[in-house]
């Protein structure tokens, strides 16, 4: 939203000698992107200090950077170019936040928050796609749904926005509800709970369960929550709602949408018809995997509770295709390789390995990354991941990394190891064969797309 440096210095409380009227029209952490008139803030993180980058900033076209009141400020800055809030702890990064929150009340329109342990960027994508169809929407780019993310994704909205659509993670306690403070959702849909970053959470996936909760306990009396009627613990959540929750799934027959007749595609997709009250209707999705019906039920809940028909919501996921590194294919001389590997859990590992099985090929190969952040259990829950895959009938597994070592032990003599994406695209340099299918997944900082740059295939490593 575009702001004049007034604007901004009474919502955040900043003072200085900058000219009041200037205009910004956008919003930067990061003075290597920051583009001509946009407003840089000299937020802190664990590894480097935004005031270091003032100067660079300025001199690459900000039109001005919020610094704090402690800052000395260098002589190659132009003090003029300056709004100072006062010192205290991350007070850049709060007034980045507040902000945001601030532009969000003006703006004075529906947010929806859309959280979840395991796809909920394919589920934001998917709620997206579906109000595209009749509404303008703002939606998170890419997964930018931390501390850092949802300020800059709200500072995106203009007056011609009618739904914004706000993607929220974690990995503490607590974390959800800071964002939801930000950006004051008026609708919630939380797809489910597994066990992730349980390094974090003493009392396990129950404490998982209660940080995703925190996303429902933000909305107003009137606000609706849409929940996966499936997911023993999502599906409690509704219980103070008084009728504002909705439900989603496949197995619960009391829900508001639900899907039946479902069945795999293969590499085409899924088909399955919808149920929604009284009203049925056949649709097909080309995202793999059961769980991505989920994903699309999301959608299509939040679609029909907007007003939309539900021929007009299946139209409109219908035209949805997998994001880069979520679930991408890629043919490769006669090869398929399914690229998942943005990010990965044990649930969503074995979900993407009954998608890969689904697909007729020579040879239904795995190439796992260590999935990180599991806490003691970890090599416990690779070795569960290996022995599934053993089970389904996986042929090859290639374990990447730290604790895929156990993953491949427990998928025992079908498997083998290696230390680095890299080695791991030489093994498929020199052993696939035309008529595979391949799936990569991994924790986002093993990088295992690494591994499609020995097969010449080039990824945007975000």
């Amino acid at each position: 939203m575009t702001l004049t440096l007034g604007q901004v210095a009474d919502w955040i409380h900043a003072e200085g000698d900058f000219d009041l009227r200037t205009q910004v029209y956008g919003y930067s952490i990061d003075s290597r992107t920051v583009g001509a008139g946009e407003l840089f803030f000299a937020v802190q993180g664990e590894r480097f200090d935004g005031h270091d980058f003032v100067a660079t900033a300025l001199k690459n076209g900000a039109a001005a950077a919020v610094v704090s009141t402690r800052w000395v400020i260098p002589s190659e800055v132009d003090n003029t170019k300056l709004l100072r809030v006062p010192e205290s702890e991350d007070c850049v990064l709060k007034a980045l936040q507040g902000l945001a929150r601030a532009v969000r009340r003006h703006w004075g329109k529906r947010v929806i928050g859309i959280t979840g342990s395991a796809g909920k960027t394919t589920t934001k994508e998917c709620v997206a796609a579906v109000l595209s169809a009749r509404f303008r929407v703002l939606k998170s780019a890419g997964n930018l749904n931390n501390g850092f993310g949802v300020p800059l994704q709200l500072l995106k909205l203009e007056p011609e926005h009618e739904v914004a659509v706000i993607e929220m993670g974690m990995n503490h306690a607590g974390e959800i509800a800071a964002l939801a403070k930000i950006a004051e959702p008026n609708w919630a849909v939380v797809s489910n709970v597994a066990p992730v970053h349980l390094e974090h959470f003493a009392d396990g996936i129950a404490g998982i369960a209660n940080a995703k909760y925190e996303l429902v306990q933000s909305l107003p009396k009137d606000g609706i929550a849409f929940l996966n009627a499936d997911d023993p613990y999502v599906s409690t959540f509704g219980r103070d709602r008084d009728g504002y929750a909705r439900y989603f799934g496949l197995q619960t027959a009391s829900a508001n949408v639900r899907a039946i007749s479902m069945r795999s595609e293969g590499a085409n997709g899924m088909s399955f018809t919808v149920q929604a009250g009284k009203e049925s209707q056949p649709a097909h999705i080309a995202l793999l995997g059961e769980h991505n019906v989920y994903n699309a039920l999301a959608g299509i809940s939040v679609g029909l509770e907007s007003g939309m028909q539900l021929s007009e919501c299946i139209t409109a996921m219908q035209q949805l295709h997998p994001a880069d590194k979520r679930g991408e294919q890629i043919l490769f001389r006669g090869v398929r390789i399914i690229n998942d590997s943005y990010n990965s859990n044990p649930r969503a590992l074995n979900a993407m390995v009954d998608a890969l099985m689904a697909i007729d090929a020579t040879r239904h190969i795995v190439i796992a990354g260590e999935m990180l952040e599991l806490g003691p259990e970890a090599g416990t829950l690779h070795a569960q991941s290996g022995e599934y895959m053993k089970t389904r009938g996986v042929d090859v597994v290639i374990g990447v990394r730290g604790h895929g070592a156990e993953l491949v032990r427990g998928a025992g003599d079908i498997a083998l190891f290696v230390d680095t994406p890299e080695r791991a695209g030489q093994w498929m340099l020199e052993n696939l064969r035309e008529g595979d299918a391949v799936l990569l997944k991994a924790s986002r900082g093993v990088q295992l797309e690494r591994a499609l740059t020995a097969l010449g295939i080039q990824t945007t490593g975000h």
